[in-house]
């Protein structure tokens, strides 16, 4: 049997092997340097193609950035489907280096720019990727990233004064989550990428507050179509949150698709070189087209 740690080692460098693909537009939807979205066309020219948008992961840390996905939604954009990979606030530089926390994710900023993005999108569509089709939207996203799209799914059933709550579900095809950060309380317990979702919801008393506004696994039923995909050697978000999240779903009423793929780590879900790619890219475009 092959060993986790250098197998999960081997499928990371893969991973980051891939030099960044420039997008074909980048575009702006606020003043910080971090709210821009790039904007993939599909290969080939096609018109009238899904929307997939793209949320990278990165534990919400500053250290990450969308420019590791860049392969992937290159990836999705020649099997003729137009991308957005966002970009968004993360957490503040580290203590140690001058910086003042948090160190995983902004409260509320890092929400706030996901759902500018998402409610500016029809505009920012039209200005630049007429190929296209807002109308089939379908949300994607790894590890904190799959959080995030889980949450923008489930604006509406957000508690009622949110900032970010929607009056009806957004019109999306589905999600895709990929290796999420999900049921909060059980990911703290497992220390997940190093205490990220305490540091992302700060401490006791507003943790609590805070986990009801942005946990997708107490967002539910929200009647948006979503599926799992999650590696079962998954060493970073171990493949106990993902059925956490679905068995959750299940309580609430809700079906929620859940592929976990054997002698898979985290990062073959994005890393076009792995089978694990191509099986994400089949589960969008189920709900895409």
């Amino acid at each position: 049997m092959p060993d986790p740690v250098a197998r999960d080692t081997a499928e990371t460098e893969s991973a980051f092997s891939h030099p960044a693909v420039a997008p074909d537009v980048s575009i702006a939807y606020g003043e910080h340097p971090d709210q821009v979205v790039d904007f993939y066309a599909p290969r080939g020219g096609q018109h009238s193609v899904p929307l997939v948008v793209v949320l990278h992961g990165g534990a919400w840390r500053a250290r990450y950035d969308r420019q590791y996905l860049t392969p992937f939604a290159d990836f999705l954009a020649r099997r003729g489907l137009a991308v957005a990979n966002v970009e968004y606030r993360r957490g503040r530089s580290l203590p140690q280096q001058g910086g003042q926390g948090p160190v995983a994710g902004r409260w509320p900023e890092t929400f706030d720019d996901i759902a500018a993005v998402l409610d500016a999108l029809p505009e920012l569509v039209r200005t630049a990727l007429p190929q296209a089709d807002v109308r089939r939207t379908v949300l994607t996203g790894h590890s904190a990233g799959g959080q995030l799209a889980l949450w923008a799914a489930a604006r509406h059933v957000l508690p009622i004064g949110s900032p970010c709550r929607l009056p009806a579900p957004p019109p999306l095809r589905g999600v895709v989550a990929l290796a999420p950060i999900v049921d909060f309380a059980r990911a703290v317990e497992l220390d997940v990428c190093g205490g990220a979702v305490a540091e992302l919801l700060g401490d006791s008393d507003e943790f609590t507050a805070r986990a009801a506004q942005s946990d997708p696994a107490a967002l539910l039923p929200t009647g948006i179509a979503t599926a799992v995909v999650q590696g079962r050697d998954d060493l970073t978000v171990p493949h106990e949150l993902a059925e956490s999240f679905v068995a959750a779903a299940a309580k609430a009423g809700e079906t929620v698709g859940l592929t976990l793929l054997e002698e898979v780590g985290h990062f073959p879900v994005i890393d076009p070189a792995a089978d694990a790619c191509a099986v994400v890219a089949e589960e969008i475009a189920q709900l895409a087209f």
